[in-house]
């Protein structure tokens, strides 16, 4: 089997050499290494730029959101890049504020045009704000090509997402034992929306919990979302990769 690791922080690893080579030999046969900000979307660009395995994406999280004006202007340029397949995360995080709520959404409705303008993907993260990502979402009108990153809804979200055209990608999260109303909205979720990710190097899934997340425990996150569909892994990794390639129109 072969995975495609939709989304992760290689430049945040501890050793991200030793990790890409790991997700190799786990599997992986490619990964999108994810920006925050101006300077984590410069290393993206820059592993990216170095190994065909991985694509970037240039964007402002949320709780980066007040350094719109600032960075802005060197990040739309940085997205032009050949190694560049997405724009974002970016959306809303209620849980921390780390940005006001208005600076979240300059950014995001920002983002969004980019994404458009570039023809690129858009990454969306979503935390303890659904309602305020639908609407922006609706509003603007999502890219084809949106990923919901580390989809954290139950099925009624799931289907908001869905019927705004969205691919919903899971996480470690969707491995943990309270994740219920996760493996639910995983079940829902056609095959050709579905993707998997890690998010490394945050959220290790089950059975690596305590320990720093890499794209080679990808097929953990796999295998967990196999046994909420009731699909063979094989099939899992097979159709999450090619939606992934779809998506990214990786190189």
């Amino acid at each position: 089997m072969t995975w495609f690791d939709s989304h992760c922080h290689l430049q945040s690893l501890s050793d991200p050499e030793g990790g890409i080579e790991r997700a190799r030999a786990a599997g992986v046969g490619a990964m999108v290494c994810v920006g925050t900000d101006l300077d984590t979307s410069r290393q993206a660009v820059e592993l990216a730029g170095r190994y065909d395995d991985i694509a970037a994406t240039v964007g402002l999280h949320p709780h980066d959101a007040s350094k719109l004006a600032a960075e802005w202007d060197a990040l739309t340029l940085l997205g032009d890049g050949p190694e560049v397949v997405g724009v974002g995360e970016t959306g809303f995080d209620f849980h921390y504020l780390h940005s006001p709520s208005d600076a979240q959404e300059a950014a995001f409705r920002a983002e969004i045009a980019l994404a458009k303008r570039l023809d690129r993907a858009l990454v969306v993260h979503s935390r303890d704000a659904w309602d305020d990502t639908f609407r922006v979402m609706a509003d603007e009108g999502a890219p084809a090509r949106t990923v919901m990153h580390c989809f954290t809804g139950g099925p009624n979200e799931a289907r908001r997402a869905l019927d705004l055209g969205a691919y919903l990608s899971y996480s470690g999260i969707v491995t943990f034992p309270g994740a219920d109303d996760v493996r639910a909205a995983a079940a829902l979720t056609p095959l050709d929306r579905l993707l998997v990710e890690t998010d490394a190097p945050y959220l290790a899934p089950v059975p690596r919990r305590g320990r720093e997340n890499e794209p080679g425990f990808v097929g953990l996150v796999g295998a967990a979302v196999a046994a909420a569909t009731r699909r063979p892994e094989a099939e899992i990794a097979e159709r999450t990769a090619a939606n992934a390639n779809s998506v990214f129109r990786s190189r």
